[in-house]
């Protein structure tokens, strides 16, 4: 089914602005659940997954449910959009992601707007986005390139919900997000000051998923250079 640009682009909105919603919201609650960091933090990735996987089901088929500028703009590289359309997902992505973290702290009673405090910075942190951004694409990539999109919904949660956990920087791996999560001084929060680096790092990282989905899953027609191997060597007798 075709949906005009306008269904799409209300899609991407939407999609993103829940999926920020959800990030904020749940970090809120989190911290006023419970003292342990520990605890916040499952808290917060296991509403992540599951809120992400809802949201890749329903926005899928209407508008791709790309939520993420980089996805956006690895799309418009590989000239699998228009370079219009594209631009304005992404304004759309970001518009909804800021609209999603004051949507959550309206929830929690907060001002709409609190300036995040919480600064993230250190080369570990930024190895941590490039990683959880690189693996992102590649699984996003590995989908549509083997035509199992329909595990979208399963594994992109799933690779986000590791993140969280084994990456430093807990896995933005979004710049909308990531804009969207500088408005509001909680759990989730992250400083202005440290908003453009970490798309940096993100950029970097979706540039190498895109390459690692090439070189694994190339497009048809292009063959895979073949191993230069050794011939077996047979020692029995022969026939």
């Amino acid at each position: 089914m075709q949906h005009t640009v306008t269904r799409r682009l209300a899609a991407e909105f939407l999609g993103t602005g829940l999926l920020v919603a959800t990030v904020v919201g749940s970090g809120i609650m989190g911290t006023l659940l419970s003292d342990d960091l520990a605890v916040t933090l499952l808290i917060n990735a296991v509403a992540t997954v599951a809120a992400l996987g809802v949201l890749i089901w329903a926005m899928g088929p209407i508008s791709g449910a790309h939520f993420n500028p980089v996805v956006t703009g690895v799309a418009l590289v590989r000239r699998e959009m228009g370079v219009g359309e594209g631009l304005l997902y992404i304004v759309v992505q970001v518009l909804g992601a800021c609209a999603g973290a004051i949507l959550a702290n309206l929830m929690f009673d907060l001002p709409a707007v609190e300036t995040s405090t919480n600064v993230r910075t250190g080369a570990g942190v930024w190895l941590g986005e490039i990683v959880a951004t690189a693996g992102l694409l590649l699984v996003i990539g590995a989908l549509t390139r083997t035509g199992r999109g329909h595990l979208g919904p399963v594994l992109v949660p799933a690779w986000i919900g590791a993140a969280y956990f084994f990456t430093s920087s807990t896995s933005f791996a979004n710049p909308a997000v990531t804009i969207g999560r500088s408005l509001t001084d909680t759990f989730s929060g992250i400083a202005p000051e440290s908003v453009p680096i970490f798309i940096v790092f993100q950029v970097i990282g979706a540039a190498i998923g895109a390459l690692l989905t090439e070189y694994f899953y190339p497009r048809r027609g292009v063959t895979p250079e073949p191993l230069d191997l050794p011939e077996p060597v047979h020692d029995g007798p022969k026939a």
